[in-house]
């Protein structure tokens, strides 16, 4: 005789505490919910519509400068901690937490060209119009003492910029020569230079940190090797490049900013043509900066807005932008990863989200599972056209519309032409040139 008997776990369906949400068993047999696909659809469009009502990225001003913030630099050690240098030859140290100025001291005659904090975080460097390079403590002077550098190295010619070892007491500034600095040494290590133009500025790479790249006036981007002290190879553009910046998780990965609207991703093992060219902004892209992950960057511009680059996209994804703001010199990612820094013509600091509808604090569980599912449900629906317009969408100032706008009419214009000559002239006489190839005029090893 055979007995058939219910078993039950009381696991599945008894709760641990009174407080503790009901179990409901589930069946997940597709074939016993015939409209899964269309509900998911609707919440996945509500997801994208409350994303953009909640996209509210500005956070703070900071301000305090009587002149235009030139340069900024993140503390290695402190999130909270952040140094500007003003175009009056200030410099500002913040705390991001209290959103205030903690120091202040006139650091320059003249603009602060450049400013970089030592890998340990106890002191910085900066450079300026005085032909100075000034050392300084991190804290400021004891009871009684005077507000000097610790040390103060007189050039012969005006630094444009300066960036420091992330291991050793060494430095680097440019001008019109890149120079190799030993913190102790009041004369540097030794020059690196390759070509007769200025050089605008200077940056060590985060993972191979005896690399270096250079951007100069005569539209160079020059790599050197500090070990054997020679320059390796260097990339000439259509156009000058203002700055550059490593990708700090990819160490042959570098974002250049250019005077042409546009921002180059290289490769430096490949120079000939950039992995990405990076198009969205409508005037001269000022600077760069990587997030701490690597799959993002942050552009500022003369355009008076700052952008948001997936690295391995040629658009935007995000546009940051106030009546206020005027043309941003300068911009910095934080290193949690979770704000951005930009200084501006208008002697502001802004902070901003770097995921515009974030929520910032605390999260319960469920807050969290529930922002998590409608992220899937978002990336699942994505290509949907209704989606992908609301989540693409964005208000622009009217300037950068009516600019971009006519800059869509002048590139279709160009390929309507290169179409008709193509189609007038003898076949293989005009050959097909890739927009990643239009901008490299040689590479020189």
């Amino acid at each position: 005789m055979r007995v058939k008997v219910l078993s039950r776990n009381p696991d599945d369906y008894v709760r641990e505490t009174k407080q503790d949400l009901q179990r409901v068993p589930r069946n997940y047999d597709p074939s016993l919910h015939p409209f899964e696909v269309p509900r998911e659809y609707m919440r996945a469009l509500n997801a994208t519509k409350l994303e953009r009502v909640f996209a509210k990225p500005f956070l703070a001003s900071l301000d305090g400068h009587r002149d235009g913030v030139n340069c900024m630099a993140k503390h290695p050690q402190s999130l909270s901690t952040v140094l500007s240098g003003a175009c009056d030859g200030e410099v500002r140290i913040w705390n991001l937490t209290k959103r205030e100025c903690i120091r202040t001291l006139q650091a320059h005659e003249g603009f602060v060209r450049g400013i970089c904090a030592r890998f340990c975080g106890t002191s910085f460097f900066t450079v300026g119009d005085d032909k100075t390079v000034k050392h300084w403590k991190i804290d400021g002077p004891g009871y009684g003492e005077e507000e000097e550098p610790m040390h103060t190295i007189l050039g012969k010619t005006v630094y444009t910029g300066i960036d420091h070892h992330w291991k050793e007491a060494v430095f680097a500034t440019c001008g019109h020569q890149v120079d190799i600095w030993d913190e102790q040494r009041t004369s540097p290590i030794c020059s690196l230079t390759w070509g007769v133009d200025s050089i605008n500025s200077v940056k060590f790479n985060p993972i191979e940190t005896y690399l270096l790249g250079s951007c100069a006036s005569d539209r160079n981007i020059v790599l050197y090797d500090m070990r054997q002290s020679t320059p390796l190879k260097k990339v000439i553009l259509d156009m000058r490049t203002n700055t550059l910046c490593w990708n700090p998780m990819e160490a042959f990965i570098f974002t250049s900013a250019n005077e042409d609207h546009n921002l180059y991703t290289f490769d430096m093992r490949f120079l000939e043509s950039p992995v990405m060219v990076h198009m969205d902004h409508v005037s001269a892209v000022l600077d760069v900066d990587y997030s701490p992950t690597g799959k993002e960057f942050v552009s500022a511009s003369f355009d008076k807005s700052i952008r948001i680059f997936p690295v391995d996209k040629g658009h935007s994804r995000e546009v940051y932008h106030t009546k206020r703001m005027q043309h941003v010199i300068t911009v910095k990612w934080t290193s949690d990863s979770k704000y951005i820094l930009c200084g501006s013509d208008e002697m502001n600091i802004r902070l901003w989200k770097a995921n515009a509808s974030e929520k910032l604090g605390v999260l319960a569980p469920r807050e969290k599972a529930a922002m998590n599912y409608s992220q899937k449900l978002k990336e699942k629906f994505h290509h949907h056209p209704q989606i992908k317009r609301i989540a693409r969408h964005r208000h622009l100032p009217k300037a950068i519309y009516s600019q971009a706008k006519e800059q869509r009419i002048m590139r279709e214009a160009r390929r309507r032409k290169e179409l008709n000559r193509r189609k007038h002239s003898k076949p293989g006489s005009l050959p097909f040139v890739p927009e990643k190839k239009k901008h490299i005029v040689a590479v020189v090893k």
